[in-house]
């Protein structure tokens, strides 16, 4: 396993010295691990492009938002922009980029055994950012969790919510969308998902409620039965 760390040999792509980049805080570029697997796979596959100079180039794309991911891509040194950290590993060239850097402490990359074949995973906690502290209002705590908690899971069925509105006793108002917007479904989703998760990740909130006109859902992912 690679551990590299910004204060031992991370450097820019076009050297220290050169005043054209400069060093991350420690604390934030604090450690990515590469696992010996996921070095040994990087290097077989540069050595098969026999292309020199080839590199692996990693970057966040939409940092810092519930669509945040790590992006993995070989790069050949004119596809670098120069201000790179370039990271030594076995055989190749990690690029960082510069922009995605603070987004990056504690990314691990490792290959794993999955099934007959392997799976290339990246872990990469920071780059959705910080859920908010305990001192923030808890619109914004409230806001937080449903944006990186509960709306990745509702987009599994085409679903989302909004928080429309948090009132000053606790209580969370609600808006459906996509396929949550009109779903039969949508009372459980509120009560036992929603409305559990909320209570229990946000000291104070005390109850959810649903704003939603359903029956003017046109997509919904599981259709309501008709009144009789």
């Amino acid at each position: 396993m690679l551990r590299v760390d910004d204060s031992l040999n991370g450097r820019p792509a076009n050297g220290i010295g050169s005043g054209q980049a400069r060093a991350p805080e420690t604390r934030i570029l604090r450690m990515i691990e590469i696992s010996n697997e996921a070095q040994a796979h990087f290097r077989r596959l540069i050595e098969r492009e026999a292309i020199p100079g080839m590199g692996v180039r990693l970057s966040v794309v939409s940092p810092g938002t519930p669509r945040a991911d790590a992006r993995l891509e070989f790069a050949e040194p004119a596809d670098l922009a120069g201000d790179e950290w370039a990271m030594d590993c076995d055989g190749f060239t990690l690029y960082v980029d510069a922009a995605s850097v603070n987004w990056l402490g504690d990314a691990q990359i490792d290959l794993t055994a999955q099934g007959t074949g392997s799976q290339l995973t990246i872990r990469a906690p920071r780059i959705k950012g910080e859920a908010p502290a305990e001192s923030a209002s808890m619109v914004e705590r409230v806001r937080w969790v449903v944006d990186n908690e509960i709306n990745p899971q509702l987009s599994q069925h085409r679903g989302h919510v909004a928080v429309q509105e948090v009132t000053a006793d606790g209580v969370v108002t609600l808006r459906f969308g996509g396929g949550c917007h009109g779903c039969g479904l949508v009372d459980v989703t509120l009560k036992q998902g929603i409305e559990k998760t909320l209570m229990g990740r946000v000291p104070g909130v005390t109850a959810v409620r649903d704003a939603t006109d359903h029956a003017t859902g046109s997509a919904p992912y599981m259709p309501r039965e008709p009144a009789h």
